[in-house]
């Protein structure tokens, strides 16, 4: 299998300025950072808001979101106006970072934080993309950016359709590293699409020995739809190696063969994450799945799916800056009906295109 791995800085695209390699950023004048004063949390949102497209033809988009299947501009700002509503819902001024998946450019964050969310002081946006795909991911943030890089992957000569967006911020003078993720779906089968998973996850793991080697005790989160659910391992009957593999026995056996890079991310239920039985030079990262997340955050065929996550290294335990505190599905409404199934979805039947149901972590500053 060749993997080709691409880790370049991006041109962010913001609404006061741009982040540019080797450039400072200013803050607006009036920020979201600066009015909030001292802060004691901090709050991330990670919502794949599902085929978020603007009200532009430019060729890329799927078949219902063109101009002749009735797609439009007024269309698209009703949804802009849905969206910003149901952030409104979750509570206070809504979250400080918000990363999104399947997002069509740089212009609907920029739409997005200038609209009905202005008041809210998401004044710096970043998105990522390959050319020629139809949807990225993107992040809307009240703390300017020290860095960002995009990771494109090609895996036997077919580049993944989303990158890896990597953000750097500094709230509170403190450092935090956020990994927007949506990897490769199962759309063609699960052994068929894994390698390309397990290419994600392993960008991921030299990134993270990189972090750890050059700016140790940094703490990271990796985050967004990773389109492989926390037990992956166990669903899949423990016979092969997944790209979120569980610290277990059976998988420490199969860890114990594998040769060639680390193309998997080890999880850990415990607090700070360690391995018991998977020992290797890649430290395992906490996933609140099983612990404070349980039913999980997508539907299909009557079977709750986790396959959004926030993972989490051991520097989120050590009481020394930005810790974890907890973790939560938001199965409220507007994200879920009445009956507390997700929007899209018929519980009857098993049928239609359940929503995501969006993550909320909540850190602490120590």
């Amino acid at each position: 299998m060749k993997i080709t791995v691409k880790g370049l800085f991006i041109q962010a695209a913001v609404l006061v300025c741009l982040i540019l390699p080797g450039c400072d950023t200013a803050a607006p004048e009036s920020s979201g950072q600066a009015d909030r004063g001292a802060l004691q949390s901090l709050s991330i949102m990670s919502w794949n808001i599902q085929t978020f497209f603007d009200g532009e033809d430019e060729g890329t988009e799927y078949e219902e979101y063109r101009a002749s299947a009735g797609w439009n501009g007024e269309k698209y700002q009703a949804r802009l106006t849905a969206l910003a509503q149901a952030i409104g819902k979750t509570g206070g001024q809504g979250p400080d970072i918000l990363a999104f998946m399947e997002v069509e450019n740089p212009q609907v964050l920029e739409d997005m934080a200038r609209g009905e969310l202005s008041k809210q002081g998401y004044n710096w946006t970043s998105f990522a993309n390959n050319p020629g795909y139809s949807l990225g991911v993107g992040v809307l943030s009240r703390f300017p950016f020290t860095v960002t890089r995009s990771h494109s992957l090609t895996v036997n000569g077919e580049t993944t359709p989303r990158p890896i967006l990597e953000i750097w911020l500094t709230p509170q003078d403190k450092p935090l590293v956020l990994f927007i993720c949506h990897w490769k779906s199962k759309l063609g089968g699960d052994d068929v699409t894994e390698p390309q998973r397990r290419a994600s996850a392993r960008v991921l793991q030299r990134r993270l020995a990189e972090i750890r080697r050059d700016e140790p005790g940094t703490p990271v989160v990796i985050m967004g739809d990773l389109n492989e659910n926390h037990d992956e391992f166990y669903r899949r009957s423990g016979s092969e190696i997944c790209a979120l593999l569980p610290d277990d026995q059976k998988a420490a056996e199969l860890v114990s063969l594998h040769t060639g890079p680390v193309d998997f991310l080890v999880t850990s239920r415990e607090k700070p994450p360690k391995s018991v039985y998977v020992n290797m030079d890649a430290p395992p990262l906490y996933s609140p799945w099983g612990n404070e997340l349980l039913e999980g955050t997508y539907n299909y065929k009557n079977t709750w799916e986790t396959i959004d996550h926030f993972l989490m290294n051991d520097a989120f335990f050590d009481k020394t800056g930005w810790e974890f505190d907890t973790c939560r599905v938001l199965k409220v409404e507007p994200f879920v009906k009445s009956s507390g199934y997700p929007n899209g979805y018929n519980p009857r039947t098993g049928s239609g295109h359940s929503d995501h149901l969006p993550l909320l972590l909540k850190l602490k500053v120590f």
